[in-house]
């Protein structure tokens, strides 16, 4: 029996980098938000013992330091079950592209995998294999918009916004979360008049707090697109206003100034909101129409971008969409 889900990314609405830990990782703010780009996981079990991974993009690791296999490998301990695993990843999202693309792929191996045994993890216990593996994997399991601290792997559902049409832009570079947290240390201990790293997420924490506000306003959400004029396309008139930003984009964008061109080309194409996802390369810009969004998609791939448009998905259409694979 072969399982197929599909493995849908992540963008961030706002990251903020805080105090360096002693466990090597950084306190972090942001605001994930799942969106209907995705990867697709096909996986089957069978006799044996094992663990196969397979796929044709050569920056995709087949061995067990594949999120995929580690995932796997720790819910067979769990549920005390041996059987050979075979995962083939089909590749649609960039690799480190800052769309959580390998995270999404071991939340959607684990869930392939409880299909296929027939077996259930209890929450608890799915949401600590996840943050054993992976910062951002804990965000999977819940989809949507969603509040993410700690060192990311702390994740609190919010009240979604209303689907939103954007376009991503994917860029051919490959950028190092750890090389960015490192230069995002250096710049800090340059720049002494930075806020201290306990009051920079205090501020940041009130920065998100004002435009999630919105969010618990009473207007119901039905998962149709953003419309000009309404609380939801006001969201994103919020999100500009309130100053929300991505930290690592002071770091990346110096090391790579042509992303922080690119992010000026949405802006010049109608998004209404443009940012570096994670700490990326992928860009992203949202729109107020699916209109708007395809227009602007068209434009930069004129300008030789690869962009493409899509849209926003609540939690419901995201828990819908994993089992469309």
């Amino acid at each position: 029996m072969t399982v197929a889900v599909c493995s849908f990314a992540k963008i961030n609405l706002g990251l903020y980098i805080g105090a360096a830990r002693a466990d090597g990782y950084h306190d972090l703010r942001t605001v994930y938000q799942t969106i209907a780009l995705h990867d697709v996981i096909r996986l089957s079990v069978g006799r044996g013992r094992g663990i196969e991974i397979l796929c044709t993009d050569p920056r995709v690791p087949l061995d067990s330091s594949n999120t995929c296999y580690r995932i796997a490998e720790r819910v067979l301990a769990e549920l005390g079950v041996q059987r050979r695993v075979r995962i083939e990843i089909e590749k649609r999202l960039p690799v480190q592209g800052g769309l959580g693309a390998a995270s999404s792929n071991a939340v959607a191996t684990m869930v392939a995998l409880e299909l296929a045994l027939k077996k259930k993890l209890s929450g608890s216990m799915r949401l600590r294999i996840a943050a054993e593996v992976g910062s951002d994997l804990p965000l999977f399991l819940i989809g949507g918009t969603t509040l993410g601290m700690g060192r990311g792997e702390e994740v609190y559902p919010l009240p979604d916004l209303a689907t939103i049409p954007m376009v991503i832009v994917t860029p051919e570079i490959g950028v190092s979360t750890a090389q960015a947290f490192a230069d995002w240390d250096a710049l800090a201990q340059r720049e002494l008049t930075r806020p201290a790293t306990s009051d920079r997420l205090f501020e940041a924490g009130c920065v998100l707090s004002a435009w999630l506000s919105g969010l618990t306003s009473g207007y119901p959400n039905t998962g149709a697109p953003a419309k000009r004029g309404s609380r939801a396309g006001n969201l994103l008139s919020d999100l500009v206003r309130t100053g929300i930003e991505n930290d690592f984009e002071k770091v990346v964008f110096r090391q790579y100034p042509e992303l922080r061109d690119i992010r000026g080309a949405l802006e010049r194409a109608g998004s209404r909101y443009a940012s570096l996802s994670g700490s990326g390369s992928t860009l992203y810009g949202l729109f107020r129409s699916p209109a708007e969004a395809a227009k602007a998609a068209g434009r930069l791939r004129k300008q030789g971008l690869k962009a493409v448009a899509t849209r926003t998905l609540t939690r419901q259409k995201y828990w819908q969409g994993i089992l469309d694979g």
